[in-house]
Order: structure tokens, then C-alpha cells, then sequence
């Protein structure tokens, strides 16, 4: 990986967990809270989405579509281990 590679993987991450954390509200965890969240929720929907059947298309859209069902999914566990 290339520097642009590492930036533009930031940017998506970054992207995907601020959207996660309108989506579930109170979700928030800071500019590098939601990065991380962002990151990790990419593995997550690599890993969920093929084995499903859902292909949301490639480029970054597609990316950002995927990591932010990912990060949402992420948060809600968060969430849920939270309160327990």
C-alpha cells in the first residue's frame, strides 16, 4: 500500500463512521473513535455482506456503503454490550 492507498482508506473510514453515528444516534465516539469504528466496520461487511448474497458495487461509494452498514452494525454491538 501507497500513501494515497492509506489516505483514501482513512477518508472512507471516516466517512462510514461519522455516517454510522447519525445513523445510530448517540453512536458517536470523536473524529478518531469514528475512523476506527469506520475501519473495523469495513472488515465486518467484508466479511457479512458476500456471505449473504449483497454485492453493493465497487469504487468508493461502494466502499463507504459497505463500511458504513459494517460500522452501524459495530455500534449497535457497542451499544448493546454498553448497557449490559
Amino acid at each position: 500500500m501507497d500513501a494515497m492507498s492509506i489516505i483514501v482508506f482513512l477518508i472512507i473510514g471516516a466517512i462510514a463512521g461519522w455516517l454510522a453515528s447519525v445513523i445510530v444516534r448517540g453512536g458517536g465516539y470523536g473524529l478518531i473513535g469514528d475512523i476506527i469504528v469506520g475501519i473495523i466496520g469495513a472488515f465486518i461487511a467484508g466479511l457479512i455482506l458476500p456471505r449473504i448474497g449483497v454485492s453493493l458495487g465497487g469504487g468508493v461509494i461502494g466502499a463507504i456503503l459497505g463500511a458504513t452498514f459494517g460500522a452501524v452494525i459495530l455500534l449497535l454491538i457497542l451499544r448493546a454490550v454498553k448497557r449490559a
